[in-house]
């Protein structure tokens, strides 16, 4: 699981800078959640082979009134404490020490995380005397950054990620056809997930899952169906009932990224009485971007009429175009209607993603379809593609070889991947077509 850092701070300490410096970008994964007046925002990092999740807060004031803004922005913040492996504590180096900052740090010592406390805005500033106040605060070492210039944010992270004994060099995460079908179920709050699994497995069995202390665990429910083995890992925040850990929402952000991570398959479940919303394309596009299998599933498709079902139908080709490649149903998990069918595509996706393709048949496949059409020419060149090979499962990768390769547009690689999913019958996985052109052995030398 990667690990979890939150950004905790008072307004307008710079957590926002050190959020884009760590994540290298300046869009979060998912944000703007309707309803919540200022929301987490979360992004990937990678410092080496160390990768890592961190979340943005606004500004944190424990001691905020009942009804403001600022409640709210605790609430939010508490949120991610809750959800983080380490709390990265941000103070002003310039500002210097508030009783706002002891009010965090307060409550943080009370929290018992692993917190490492940074003093950004330091540039030109020593380590000594000028940062000595911080050490008030009872949370140890004082880490001085400058985000807005990148100064002291690779120690920053060095002493996060070994707090949690992450070596630099992890070994490599293989994944091993077990012929296990990990599946992760998706979807906002309210979708229907708890219904939809307590269906599946047949009985009202709630997992313990919000609870002190699990927040980085996958909590996994293995099954069988029809002589098939599956672990469920759940995204659906199941509690025990009087075992609420109240500070923890019903649809935490984190570990729904960590489940569609740890997932070969991940079936995305859409509301019918709301149709696609923005978080839904949010949680759609990462499941791309991580490369699972995916299957759509439309809950609650009893509760709306034909015009509300065409109106769905239409916001689905629209707003996710690029899940084009999934089998999609139509579902009630409450009356158990359209559940069956499921399953069979769960399976298929699955065993698309993990296809094997012989290279002699790649290239095969490939060589005919530049017969049939070939790239267009690029400068004075038409780049030349000569053969394929496999170059990685889950998703499925093919990595095509050749001579000036750079110049192959989206639009010709689009068209390759159709002859390939045809020939492969790889529907439900994304599918990845990578071009390697042969270095130029004259390249280097003077002419």
């Amino acid at each position: 699981m990667k690990p979890v850092l939150a950004l905790i701070g008072r307004p307008n300490v710079g957590k926002s800078t050190l959020f884009n410096r760590l994540t290298k970008s300046r869009d979060a994964i998912v944000a703007d959640f309707a309803g919540l007046t200022r929301d987490r925002h979360y992004g990937q990092g990678r410092l080496g082979n160390r990768e890592y999740i961190v979340i943005d807060t606004g500004g944190f004031e424990p001691e905020a009134g009942e009804g403001s803004i600022f409640r709210e922005m605790a609430k939010q913040s508490r949120q991610a404490i809750a959800e983080a492996d380490v709390v990265i504590f941000v103070v002003d180096a310039r500002d210097g020490l508030s009783g706002q900052d002891h009010d965090i740090a307060k409550e943080l010592r009370r929290q018992g995380k692993n917190c490492i406390l940074v003093a950004n805005k330091a540039e030109g500033m020593r380590a000594g005397t000028q940062l000595a106040e911080f050490y008030e605060l009872g949370l140890g070492e004082v880490i001085p950054v400058s985000a807005a210039h990148g100064e002291g944010v690779r120690s920053m992270l060095d002493a996060a990620l070994d707090a949690l004994g992450i070596p630099e060099e992890p070994e490599e995460d293989v994944r091993v056809d077990d012929g296990v079908i990990r599946l992760a179920v998706a979807g906002r709050p309210n979708v229907g997930k708890s219904t939809l699994i307590n269906a599946w497995l047949g009985e009202e069995r709630l997992v313990a899952y919000d609870l002190p202390g699990t927040t980085r665990d996958a909590i996994t429910v293995p099954f069988e169906r029809d002589g098939k083995q599956f672990e469920l890992i759940d995204t659906a925040g199941l509690r025990r009932k009087g075992k609420v850990f109240e500070a923890i929402e019903k649809f935490s952000v984190v570990k729904t990224l960590q489940a569609i991570e740890s997932a070969n398959v991940v079936l995305l479940l859409l509301d019918a009485t709301q149709g696609v919303t923005d978080q839904d394309a949010h949680i759609a596009g990462f499941i791309l971007e991580a490369g699972r299998a995916v299957v759509l599933a439309v809950n609650k498709w009893d509760a709306v009429d034909a015009y509300q079902r065409e109106l769905v139908q239409r916001s689905i080709e629209t707003r996710l175009p690029f899940l084009k490649f999934a089998e999609i149903h139509f579902i009630s998990a409450k009356k158990r209607q359209g559940l069956g069918p499921l399953w069979k595509s769960i399976a298929k996706a699955y065993a698309a993603a993990m296809r094997k393709m012989p290279t002699p048949q790649l290239t095969r496949l490939l060589q005919e379809a530049v017969q049939f059409q070939q790239p267009k020419r690029s400068g004075m060149y038409r780049p030349k593609l000569r053969y394929a090979h496999q170059g990685g499962m889950n998703p499925p990768v093919i990595v095509v070889h050749g001579n000036s390769l750079e110049g192959v547009t989206d639009t010709y690689k689009r068209y390759l991947e159709g002859r390939f999913r045809k020939a492969f019958d790889l529907v439900g996985t994304p599918l990845r077509v990578e071009m390697k052109s042969a270095r130029n052995p004259y390249a280097d030398k003077e002419s």
